[in-house]
Protein backbone atom coordinates (compact mmCIF):
# COMPACT_ATOMS: atom_id res chain seq x y z
CA UNK A 1 0.00 0.00 0.00
CA UNK A 2 2.60 2.51 0.89
CA UNK A 3 4.58 1.63 -2.29
CA UNK A 4 1.61 2.48 -4.42
CA UNK A 5 1.30 5.69 -2.69
CA UNK A 6 4.77 6.70 -3.62
CA UNK A 7 4.09 5.27 -7.04
CA UNK A 8 0.91 7.92 -7.13
CA UNK A 9 2.91 11.03 -5.55
CA UNK A 10 5.41 10.24 -8.14
CA UNK A 11 3.30 10.01 -10.95
CA UNK A 12 1.17 13.52 -9.89
CA UNK A 13 4.87 15.18 -9.72
CA UNK A 14 5.27 13.88 -12.78
CA UNK A 15 2.13 15.11 -14.45
CA UNK A 16 2.37 18.27 -12.82
CA UNK A 17 5.80 18.89 -14.39
CA UNK A 18 4.95 18.35 -17.43
CA UNK A 19 1.35 20.03 -17.52
CA UNK A 20 1.25 22.68 -20.94
CA UNK A 21 2.05 26.06 -19.29
CA UNK A 22 3.42 24.62 -16.27
CA UNK A 23 6.55 25.54 -15.26
CA UNK A 24 8.91 22.89 -16.54
CA UNK A 25 11.42 21.14 -14.37
CA UNK A 26 14.88 22.58 -14.85
CA UNK A 27 12.83 26.24 -14.02
CA UNK A 28 11.36 24.19 -10.51
CA UNK A 29 14.72 23.16 -9.79
CA UNK A 30 16.59 26.83 -10.30
CA UNK A 31 13.69 28.05 -8.17
CA UNK A 32 13.96 25.98 -5.19
CA UNK A 33 16.81 28.33 -3.39
CA UNK A 34 14.92 31.62 -4.13
CA UNK A 35 11.73 30.18 -2.98
CA UNK A 36 13.04 29.47 0.54
CA UNK A 37 14.97 32.44 0.56
CA UNK A 38 11.73 34.14 0.17
CA UNK A 39 9.92 31.99 2.16
CA UNK A 40 12.19 32.56 5.07
CA UNK A 41 12.22 36.11 5.36
CA UNK A 42 8.74 36.29 4.88
CA UNK A 43 8.33 37.36 1.26
CA UNK A 44 6.52 34.34 0.04
CA UNK A 45 3.26 33.39 2.36
CA UNK A 46 2.64 29.79 0.32
CA UNK A 47 5.59 27.96 1.76
CA UNK A 48 4.99 28.13 5.78
CA UNK A 49 7.87 27.49 8.67
CA UNK A 50 6.29 23.87 9.29
CA UNK A 51 6.44 23.13 5.70
CA UNK A 52 9.86 24.21 5.85
CA UNK A 53 10.47 21.78 8.81
CA UNK A 54 9.21 19.11 7.18
CA UNK A 55 11.55 19.53 4.53
CA UNK A 56 14.77 20.11 6.31
CA UNK A 57 13.53 16.76 8.34
CA UNK A 58 13.27 15.01 5.27
CA UNK A 59 16.85 15.91 4.52
CA UNK A 60 17.94 15.66 7.60
CA UNK A 61 16.67 11.94 7.38
CA UNK A 62 17.96 10.95 4.03
CA UNK A 63 21.65 12.00 5.13
CA UNK A 64 21.86 10.89 8.62
CA UNK A 65 23.15 7.25 9.26
CA UNK A 66 20.18 6.41 12.01
CA UNK A 67 16.96 5.40 9.80
CA UNK A 68 14.37 3.69 10.80
CA UNK A 69 15.32 0.39 8.91
CA UNK A 70 19.15 0.37 9.11
CA UNK A 71 20.76 0.19 5.81
CA UNK A 72 23.01 -3.02 6.75
CA UNK A 73 19.34 -4.97 5.41
CA UNK A 74 20.21 -5.00 1.74
CA UNK A 75 17.10 -4.08 -0.48
CA UNK A 76 14.59 -3.12 2.91
CA UNK A 77 17.21 -0.79 4.55
CA UNK A 78 17.37 1.74 1.31
CA UNK A 79 13.70 1.27 0.48
CA UNK A 80 12.51 3.82 3.26
CA UNK A 81 15.66 6.43 2.24
CA UNK A 82 14.55 6.55 -0.78
CA UNK A 83 10.16 6.87 0.01
CA UNK A 84 11.60 9.74 1.83
CA UNK A 85 13.04 10.89 -1.24
CA UNK A 86 10.52 10.86 -3.13
CA UNK A 87 8.28 12.25 -0.94
CA UNK A 88 10.95 15.77 -0.76
CA UNK A 89 11.57 15.47 -4.39
CA UNK A 90 7.76 15.68 -5.58
CA UNK A 91 6.97 18.28 -2.27
CA UNK A 92 9.46 20.52 -3.82
CA UNK A 93 8.60 19.99 -7.32
CA UNK A 94 5.42 20.85 -6.44
CA UNK A 95 5.52 23.95 -4.23
CA UNK A 96 8.91 25.67 -6.82
CA UNK A 97 5.67 25.26 -9.44
CA UNK A 98 3.47 27.25 -7.19
CA UNK A 99 6.22 29.66 -6.10
CA UNK A 100 7.04 30.22 -9.85
CA UNK A 101 3.79 30.99 -10.63
CA UNK A 102 3.47 33.50 -8.01
CA UNK A 103 6.69 35.00 -8.85
CA UNK A 104 5.42 36.02 -12.44
CA UNK A 105 2.18 37.04 -10.88
CA UNK A 106 0.34 34.31 -11.94
CA UNK A 107 -1.86 32.54 -9.72
CA UNK A 108 -1.34 33.89 -5.63
CA UNK A 109 0.10 31.48 -3.28
CA UNK A 110 -1.95 29.12 -0.58
CA UNK A 111 -2.70 31.97 1.72
CA UNK A 112 -4.36 34.20 -0.62
CA UNK A 113 -1.66 36.93 -0.55
CA UNK A 114 -0.58 38.23 -4.70
CA UNK A 115 2.84 39.83 -4.70
CA UNK A 116 2.54 43.06 -6.14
Amino acid sequence: MVKAGRAAATWRAYREVSKPGSPGFGARLRAVPRMLRAAVKGDYPGLTKGKIAMLGMAVAYIVSPIDVVPDFLLGIGVVDDFGVFLWLASALLGESGQFVEWEHGGRPAQTGKVRR
